[in-house]
């Protein structure tokens, strides 16, 4: 067997660059650009041969040069990814392969999700780690008493950065319409407002509409796992990607869960939650599911929105910002306890949501 050594490529190494670029390109894999750690192996002579990347806890760009099929190289990248993870504390890891590829990751321990177009397949290395999530989902479902013999089940998805009084209104206008909301809190700490305190608001500034249930979305919803593009910019073909995977597992999760119809609020904004919105709407009907648009709520003419509060507290118009939001929100930010937040946004160089 040939000789191989293992090494790091770095963004700014323009001809290791190139090279993966061109192992990509030539396993016909599109060279993702939200990445954190990146692998290659080369041989004597500087080719590379095979490479792996992570962001956050995902394995993703996995590809080894077809004349090098069957040496176990793929089996090096994964293991020498997986010890990178460890070593950053990530411990449930998840990755995309092309679905003739998912056969060979079943065989190093990882599990099928879910598949998209017959193109990608959405893996994790724990075997009932979805079902778990899914289970985990029931049991708090059953403890609204509302949930034995609600027949109108719906679903939220939000961030809530932070909670505003549209995320308000949102809640308010979807309950109305169902028996039962489930508010799913997406539950990663890459927001401005970190989970905890988002959690806190969302459920103090709904806490009197009565029949909704409380979800964190881990990883299975709208997270660095399934969908870094809601994060991050990029192309509207890795935007569109990733927005279908993470619909194709709300779908499984509806299914699960009796939901029939999910609640947005309209976009006027942010570009990536328009083409979200595009490929769910138009997914969900596929299954029998049903998409409702909401239209915003507005503030002197203006749809109130999250970027709005996030900019307003960044410029310290305190005034504006209390009439965007709910008390519970408007109490927290006044508070001493606000402040490393507060902070946070202040440095921010952008607030607005792309």
């Amino acid at each position: 067997m040939a000789e191989y050594s293992a090494s790091t490529i770095y963004p700014y190494d323009k001809r290791a660059i190139k090279k993966l670029d061109t192992l990509l390109n030539q396993e016909g894999i599109q060279h993702d650009k939200n990445l954190d750690y990146t692998m290659g192996l080369f041989d004597e002579e500087q080719n590379l041969v095979a490479t792996g990347s992570c962001f956050g806890n995902t394995l993703r760009c996995l590809a080894v040069d077809s004349s090098h099929q069957g040496e176990g190289l793929m089996n090096i990248v994964v293991s020498n990814l997986i010890e990178h993870e460890y070593e950053m504390g990530r411990i449930d890891l998840f990755l995309y392969t092309k679905c003739e590829m998912a056969h060979r990751f079943s065989s190093m321990g990882f599990y099928e999700i879910a598949r998209v177009d017959n193109k990608v397949v959405f893996m994790e290395n724990r075997k009932t780690g979805f079902e778990s999530y899914l289970q985990q989902l029931k049991e708090e479902t059953a403890k609204n008493s509302l949930s034995a013999s609600a027949k109108l089940q719906g679903a939220v998805i939000m961030n809530a950065n932070p909670f505003t009084l549209g995320h308000q209104y949102l809640l308010k206008t979807a309950a109305k319409q169902c028996e039962l909301l489930h508010v799913f809190i997406v539950s990663e700490d890459i927001s401005l407002v970190p989970f905890s305190v988002r959690e806190k608001l969302i459920r103090e500034g709904s806490a009197q509409i009565q029949n909704l249930v409380y979800h964190t979305t881990g990883n299975y919803l709208i997270s660095n796992a399934t969908f870094p593009s809601y994060f991050l910019k990029d192309s509207d073909t890795v935007i569109l990607a990733h927005a279908k995977l993470d619909v194709t597992i709300f779908i499984r999760i509806a299914q699960a869960l009796n939901i029939s119809v999910r609640f947005v609020g309209e976009e006027p904004f942010s570009h990536v939650t328009n083409l979200y919105n595009q490929i769910m709407n138009e997914q969900l009907e596929e299954h029998g599911l049903h998409c409702t648009i909401i239209p915003r709520l507005e503030s002197a003419g203006t749809p109130v929105s999250a970027s709005s509060a996030r900019s307003a507290l960044q410029n310290g118009n305190m005034e504006l910002f209390k009439s965007l939001v709910p008390e519970s929100t408007w109490h927290y930010f006044t508070s001493a306890e606000a402040e490393p937040v507060l902070e946070k946004i202040r440095a921010s160089k952008n607030v607005i949501h792309y």
